[in-house]
């Protein structure tokens, strides 16, 4: 293979935002001071001090590139924060590390083979850094012209740039008058073009003309006029993945398939040349390998060929570090009959670093309903906190959680401005937590259907004709049941 192609991702700079409050949207962080100290409540995270002193020495040692191929567990009960974490830590690392999130049952459900899911997982999660040198343009607009045939058909245009040293006149065609439209670039914006391309940036507005309006937008940026050459070369770097160059450079599946997402499968001959490719970069000093972050939730959903596979990757030179997250205790490893602990194999478990995670403290469930509650924009009194914090003590944090929307729902229905004791009591009567379900199964559970009250299809004790269940089955019209 002479070549591998890569893409850059530009950002619009007119991008709509989905405002959508999530199971984490509050967190925005870890939560930890300059010596990485846990404060208690930071970054919307809460208690969990040890757990988040421990993912911030991860983090370090992942921003200085220093833990790569290697594997963490975070092991805790059900609601003690383990994804939390993960998106605290993915919020801690920034943009410019790859950060992959992959729940368990994606690999099964994936028209792929499984390593090949896991595969494709573990090059999302290593970035490349390309530097290139590229001719720019950059400098002051002192004048647009844009002269049109009567038609409208041709366009030609002049554009003046100037710098505090030199200025030059440039002749426009028709893409370039384009994009000055699109951009709208108008004398006094100081701007930078890429002469391979011809995309054009507007870069801000040029200091000499702050007075020339009254009245400007919020976000009207002023920059310095550029000194010196009005041509010059420009370093750009560009962030990509391994997995986003093997689909650029597959043959079957070419560049759409980044966006349309249906990727297939890659052959390893391929990603062999990438890698050979990508090591010839670093030694001539044109890309750097980032090791990212793979988080694999539910890790204990993965069968034994999946885990026989994380633990070869992790020996790869090119494997990031991966994070697991378990709620199960002592549980059968899926595709064997042995049991281990959190359902991962034992030489697994021997490689990696443990985090445990503890049930939250009756303050902490406290904390993280008032968070939750600014988060949804909700208000609630002090009386209705309490009645919650007790609800999540004896039930699970979950189910508190779920009560505050409904319970403004109920607020709002009544004309109240913020939620009060009757509504919680109101929303705690219709929908049950799985304590009490639970004990209405002990109560009523023999009017429910067994799984064990049927043996292959067939009621247990015969008592039932099923042929009408199987003629309709069959396509055929439904009989009548008869009792014997």
């Amino acid at each position: 293979m002479a070549s591998i192609s890569t893409t850059a991702k530009e950002t619009s700079k007119t991008i709509q935002m989905l405002e959508r409050i999530g199971s984490h949207s509050h967190v925005k962080g870890l939560g930890l001071d300059e010596s990485l100290n846990p404060r208690h409540t930071s970054q919307g995270m809460v208690g969990q001090t040890s757990a988040r002193k421990a993912a911030g020495v991860i983090v370090k040692m992942v921003q200085e590139g220093k833990i790569a191929g290697r594997a963490i567990l975070i092991a805790g009960p059900p609601s003690t924060g383990k994804t939390a974490i993960a998106m605290g830590m993915a919020q801690a690392l920034g943009p410019d590390v790859p950060f992959t999130m992959l729940s368990s049952s994606e690999v099964f459900s994936l028209e792929m083979s499984k390593t090949e899911a896991l595969t494709q997982a573990f090059r999302r999660s290593i970035g490349v850094r390309i530097k290139e040198e590229k001719e720019v343009v950059e400098g002051e607009v002192v004048e647009v012209q844009i002269d049109r045939s009567l038609t409208g058909a041709t366009k030609t245009g002049k554009l003046t740039v100037k710098t505090t040293d030199m200025e030059t006149i440039y002749d426009l065609g028709n893409k370039m008058i384009d994009s000055l439209s699109r951009e709208k670039i108008s004398a006094g914006d100081v701007v930078s073009i890429d002469k391979s391309s011809g995309r054009i940036s507007k870069l801000g507005r040029s200091f000499t003309r702050a007075r020339d309006y009254d009245a400007m937008g919020s976000d009207t940026r002023f920059v310095q006029c550029p000194e010196g050459e009005l041509q010059r070369r420009k370093e750009v770097t560009h962030m990509v993945s391994l997995h986003e160059i093997d689909v650029i450079n597959s043959r079957t599946q070419g560049f759409l398939a980044l966006f349309a997402g249906d990727t297939g499968e890659i052959k390893p001959e391929l990603r062999d040349q990438i890698n050979a490719k990508v090591g010839e970069w670093r030694e001539e000093g044109k890309a750097d390998i980032v090791p990212g972050v793979l988080f694999i939730d539910e890790v204990h959903m993965l069968d034994v060929e999946c885990f026989s596979f994380i633990n070869r990757a992790l020996e790869t030179e090119l494997a990031p570090l991966v994070i697991m997250a378990s709620n199960r205790g002592m549980t059968r490893i899926r595709g064997t009959r042995y049991k281990s602990p959190h359902g991962m194999p034992i030489d697994l478990l021997d490689r990696v670093l443990i985090v445990q995670t503890k049930p939250y403290e009756l303050t902490d469930i406290r904390a993280i309903l008032q968070l939750r509650a600014q988060e949804e924009d909700v208000t609630i009194d002090e009386a209705a906190l309490e009645v919650l914090t007790r609800i999540g003590g004896e039930t699970s944090l979950r189910y508190a959680l779920q009560l505050i929307t409904t319970s403004s729902l109920a607020a709002r229905r009544r004309k109240a401005d913020s939620i009060d004791v009757q509504d919680v009591r109101r929303c705690y009567g219709l929908f049950v937590d799985e304590k009490r379900s639970t004990q209405f199964l002990a109560q009523y559970g023999k009017e429910y259907l067994q799984e064990e009250d049927y043996v292959d299809g067939i009621p247990a004790n015969g008592s039932a004709d099923v042929s009408a269940t199987t003629a309709a089955g069959a396509g055929t019209a439904p009989m009548e049941l008869t009792m014997s």
